[in-house]
Order: C-alpha cells, then structure tokens, then sequence
C-alpha cells in the first residue's frame, strides 16, 4: 500500500466504463485516492460519492475543456475506448498539462502513434505508456524476456486462450472497430494485413497439449517490435473449428463495417446488450500466453504465463503500474510496459505463475 505522504493527484478517465470502474474500486482499497472522470455525470457521480473520491465530468471533443479538466492532474489512467477515437485528444491534453499517460488499448494503431512520436512525449517530459492492462503487460514481457533468452531471434510468436472468460461492452466495440481492417502479422520489420482466419497454427498453452489457434491483430504485433526489434511476429488466440468457420464467414461481410453508420448501430447495440464478466467469473477465470522465439539454424527458446482473468488481471496491472510511478517516478517517452517496468514486472502482479524457459 502506499502511504499517504507519497500521494498525489492522478486521475482515472472512463472510470464509468466497465474496467474504469474495477480500477476506481481496487485503487480505493489500496488506499489510492484517484479523481475519477468521464462523459456521463449519471455514472460518474453515483461511483464517487460511494467511493468518496473527487469527480469531473467531461468529454474530449473540446481541447480547452479538457486541459482545464486535467489541471493538477500528473498522471491519466485512461479506460475510454475504443482507443483509436480517444487516445490522441487525451494524450494530447497531457501534453499540454505535463501529466503522464497510461492506457488500456490494445490497438495497434494507437501503440504506433504513441511509438512514433516518442520524441513529443520526450519534449514534454511525460511518459506515455499505453497497453497498461491484459493488452498487453503479460505478452509483452513473455516477449521481452524471450529476447533475452535469443539475442539473435529473427521470429517471435505470442499466443493467448482465455478460461471462463467473456468480453465487456468496451472490448468487443473496440473488436467491431477493428474488424473490417482483417487480421495482420510483422514481417520483415512492416506490418502487413491478411485475411481473418487466414493464418492458423497449432500452440501448446500448456506442456503436451498443443491447440488449435488463429492470427489476430493484437497488440504485440507493434509493442514486441519496441521492446525486442525482433522483425517477423505473429499474434494468435485459441479457436476451435467452429469459431474459425464462423469468422471466415463472418469476413465475407467485413466489408460493412468499414461503413460508419453500420459500424456506431453495430456497437450501439452492443452497449446495450453485453455485459462484462461478473465478480466470481473474474476470480475463477484465467489466461494462458504462450510465447516462442526462434533463431538461426530453427532453434527455439519457449514461455508460458498463467495470469488472472483478463480484466481482472488489467486492474492488478494498471495499479501496480500506478504504484510503481509513486514510488519511483517515470521516465519520459514512449514506451511498452516492459521497457517502463522491466520484462519481469509482469511478476510482480498477484497471481500470476510462469513455467519454466525450454530450448529446442
């Protein structure tokens, strides 16, 4: 816990949303005292009252309202997705403000934008770390300390399978963004796009018992990239056959939802129907990543991580992220959670069990 002469002002933007509100929660219990903020005063207001903490209501269409709204701020957790409409006006009042950015993306495009101007962050003198939460600390360490396992690694694979698991209303609009855009993979150091459901290999999350799983657009496909250099990297999350049937007809109509209006009444519905994972299914679920680097001559170095259920896990990893810069301040610019934290801060979170390295 940290102690109170350490405190100091930092806020929780989108803390109305589904993992904004398991944030405000534990971060009380923690003893960490947030100012919570979002657009709806209806959601916001109920939550601080209960949790007794400082509120602002506010949305980021406005630069000047948000500047105002981030004053006495140092650091944004920012929970608002879907990240690709949110990130800059947010990144870009911390500039303004000096505050440091954490978020919870795991959108490709927002990682590249936040990486390719390092040197505004830098300017600024503000750290800018976004994928803060399940996109995408415990992948990227897994990468991470696989480099330093294989130095001279020319191909990096992450693979993830869920347990128990299930999608809040933020995740899967943020997904529905992303879906006419199709899947994608590094190669040769430049993300190139291919179809959905195109690439499929066979990942053994756990020792003896390889499972079917297909490429995805995650995260790590730029965040590996800054923390490893490693130039070929593909990303791949557990299918069985018939989800990956289902998806490839689904692709057949992605063309749709490159279409806006198609796209907001698609995830309008969305945030009226689903809902995220309740407080037993967040204790009793979990993760399995699974990572390989491959060499010259076809040598392999592999890891495994069992981590908490996916949104539970990104509270547990936003926070310890929040402490550390309370103990030990940030360094500024942009960077992946682990060049900010170290490949090994992903076991520093509660919970969280590795098998060990293996060679082929």
């Amino acid at each position: 816990m940290v102690s109170a002469e350490n405190a100091r002002n930092w806020m929780i933007y989108g803390a109305n949303g589904y993992t904004g509100a398991l944030c405000a929660e534990e971060a009380v219990k923690r003893g960490l005292r947030p100012v919570l903020a979002g657009r709806t005063a209806e959601r916001i207001v109920p939550l601080a009252e209960r949790l007794g903490l400082e509120h602002r209501v506010f949305g980021l269409g406005e630069p000047s309202v948000t500047e105002e709204n981030l004053g006495g701020i140092e650091l944004v957790l920012h929970c608002a997705g879907p990240f690709s409409a949110t990130s800059r006006p947010m990144v870009d009042a911390c500039v303004r403000t000096r505050a440091h950015y954490f978020d919870i993306t795991g959108e490709i495009g927002v990682f590249e934008y936040i990486h390719e101007n390092d040197a505004r962050w830098r300017d600024a003198g503000i750290a800018a770390i976004p994928g803060m939460g399940f996109d995408v600390v415990p992948t990227d360490c897994l990468a991470a300390m696989l480099k330093e396992d294989m130095p001279d690694a020319h191909t990096l694979r992450i693979a993830f399978k869920g347990a128990g698991a299930k999608m809040s209303a933020g995740t899967t609009k943020t997904m529905i963004e992303g879906l006419g855009e199709g899947s994608a993979v590094r190669r040769h150091g430049r993300i190139e796009r291919i179809p959905p459901g195109s690439l499929t290999r066979e990942i053994p999350f756990e020792e003896g018992a390889a499972e079917l799983a297909m490429a995805i657009p995650w995260g790590d496909l730029a965040t590996a990239w800054y923390s490893t250099g490693i130039p070929n990297i593909e990303t791949f999350v557990y299918a069985d056959p018939a989800q990956l049937r289902q998806l490839r007809t689904v692709s057949r109509l992605a063309w749709l939802l490159r279409m806006n209006t198609i796209k907001r009444a698609v995830q309008a519905l969305v945030g009226k129907y689903v809902k995220g994972p309740n407080e037993e299914e967040r204790q009793s679920g979990y993760m399995l990543c699974f990572g390989e680097a491959e060499g010259p001559g076809g040598n392999t170095v592999t890891r495994r991580l069992r981590t908490p259920e996916g949104y539970w896990f990104t509270v547990l990893a936003t926070l310890a992220g929040v402490e550390r810069w309370l103990q030990d301040g940030l360094e500024p610019g942009a960077q992946t959670p682990s060049m900010a934290f170290g490949p090994r801060f992903v076991h520093t979170i509660e919970g969280v069990q590795e098998s060990a390295s293996k060679t082929a």
